[in-house]
């Protein structure tokens, strides 16, 4: 549950930072005690969307488990996007610009 908080706040915190004469085209969210979820797109091309939930309540394996994906353009005037999987197992990203692990 800390982990949530410490979440949105950190994300509360990078939607309000000063932008480069973007505006804020979309912003919805919905937090709760046990789940929470996110989207917000800007005029400059950046992205993000993210829901998480709250997984073995109570318990000592309680854990938050995300699933989302973020857009941005570079310097090099490329798009970029990642999505994502962050639970008990780690961060899990996936992107065409970014590197796969071999297959044991």
């Amino acid at each position: 549950m800390k982990f949530l908080i410490v979440f949105v706040a950190l994300f509360a915190l990078a939607v309000a930072a000063p932008t480069n004469e973007a505006q804020i085209l979309r912003s919805e969210s919905d937090v709760g005690p046990e789940s929470f979820k996110y989207d917000w797109e800007t005029s400059d091309g950046q992205a993000a969307q993210a829901a998480g939930q709250l997984k073995n309540i109570g318990s000592e394996n309680e854990a938050i488990s995300v699933q989302g994906s973020y857009r941005f353009v570079a310097d090099d005037g490329q798009t970029y996007e990642v999505t994502y999987i962050a639970d008990e197992n780690g961060f899990q990203p996936q992107g065409a610009h970014l590197p796969v692990a071999p297959q044991a």
